[in-house]
C-alpha cells in the first residue's frame, strides 16, 4: 500500500506522522519526488528546514514545477520582508498561491511541517483551512509532516482524523529500516490498514522489505452471546403457537359486527332516565350551595 500511495494521484490529505525516534522527512521527500515525476505542480510551505536541505538529494527532478514558499528564514515576519509567514496560512492566501492558470492542473500542497504551524495557529483554524482546501478545487493533493510527540493527544487526533491516508513511521529492527503503519480511508467509508517494513535509498526510492496482510476495518460478524440461552422459560413461539396467536381476537379489538351494533343501536336499546326525587335539594342557579364554603 505504501508504493500505491506514492505512485497514485488519488487526491485527499496524506499525513506522515513521526516522532523523535524516527524522522519522516525522507519519506516526505520521496513522495515529493514521485509527485513531480507525475507532472504535478508541487507547492511546498517550508517552515522547519532550509530550501537547500529540502532539495538536497532530489536529482533529476523537473525543477520548474517545484514552487517553494520559504518561511524558514523569517517564519513570524519580523523583518517585514518574508514571502510567507504563519499569518499567511489561511484559506484566501493559500487559494491565491495554489490557483492554477489555464495551462495548469490542480497542484499538490506539501507542508513541512504542520507541527510548526500548530505551535502558532489554532488547531481549529488549521483543520478548517485544510478541509476547505480539500473540497475547494484549488489543490489536488495535500501532504503534511507531523511530529506527534510535540503535541497533546487531542491535537494529534484532530489532525489525523482529517487525513484520508495516515502513515505512522517508527524505526525498524536493523540499520536504516523503518516500519510504517498505514491507514487509508476510501470514499465509501471503509478503512484499510497495513503494516510494512521498508528502506529508503539514497535516491529516495522505496524498497519494501515485508508487509502484513491488508486488514479491512469493517464490523466483524462475530458470534455474540445469546442473552436468552439460559432462561427457564421460552421466549420463542412454535409454528402452532404463532398460528393460534394470530387467530386470537383481543378484547379491545372490535369486529365489524360489534362495531356496527354499537354505532347503529336498534329499537330495543336501553336508556337511563333520571327523575329528581322530592328530597333532592338541587338549585339550578347555585349547584354548589350544599358545600360548606
Amino acid at each position: 500500500m505504501l508504493l500505491e500511495l506514492q505512485g497514485s494521484d488519488c487526491g485527499g490529505f496524506l499525513l506522515i506522522k513521526d516522532s523523535a525516534h524516527y524522522s519522516g522527512r525522507r519519506l516526505l521527500k520521496s513522495f515529493i519526488k514521485a509527485a513531480l515525476h507525475r507532472d504535478e505542480n508541487v507547492h511546498i510551505l517550508l517552515f522547519e528546514v532550509s530550501e537547500q536541505e529540502l532539495t538536497y538529494g532530489l536529482k533529476d527532478i523537473p525543477i520548474q514545477r517545484l514552487h517553494i514558499h520559504n518561511a524558514y528564514e523569517d517564519p513570524l515576519g519580523w523583518t517585514n520582508n518574508a514571502t510567507f509567514t504563519d499569518q499567511h496560512f489561511c484559506l484566501n492566501n493559500l487559494t491565491q498561491i495554489l490557483k492554477p492558470n489555464s495551462q495548469q492542473k490542480a497542484s499538490t500542497l506539501v507542508i513541512d511541517s504542520l507541527s510548526w504551524i500548530l505551535r502558532h495557529v489554532s488547531t481549529t483554524t488549521i483543520c478548517s483551512t485544510l478541509h476547505q482546501l480539500k473540497k475547494g478545487g484549488a489543490v489536488r493533493n495535500i501532504m503534511g509532516l507531523l511530529h506527534a510527540d510535540l503535541h497533546q493527544k487531542g491535537t494529534v487526533g484532530s489532525v489525523c482524523h482529517l487525513a484520508t491516508s495516515l502513515i505512522t513511521v517508527a524505526p525498524g529492527n536493523a540499520g536504516d529500516n523503518c516500519v510504517a503503519k498505514i491507514r487509508k480511508r476510501t470514499k465509501s467509508g471503509k478503512v484499510h490498514q497495513e503494516e510494512q517494513a521498508f528502506r529508503i535509498n539514497e535516491d529516495f526510492s522505496i524498497i519494501l522489505l515485508n508487509k502484513s496482510p491488508n486488514i479491512e476495518q469493517i464490523v466483524p460478524e462475530e458470534h455474540q452471546m445469546d442473552p436468552t440461552a439460559n432462561l427457564t422459560f421460552n421466549l420463542r413461539l412454535s409454528d402452532k403457537e404463532r398460528e393460534a396467536k394470530e387467530k386470537l381476537l383481543l378484547p379491545f379489538v372490535f369486529s365489524k359486527d360489534k362495531k356496527s351494533a354499537l354505532l347503529h343501536s336498534g329499537t330495543g336499546s336501553g336508556r337511563i332516565l333520571y327523575e329528581p326525587d322530592a328530597n333532592d335539594d338541587y338549585d339550578q342557579e347555585d349547584p354548589d350551595d350544599d358545600l360548606d364554603v
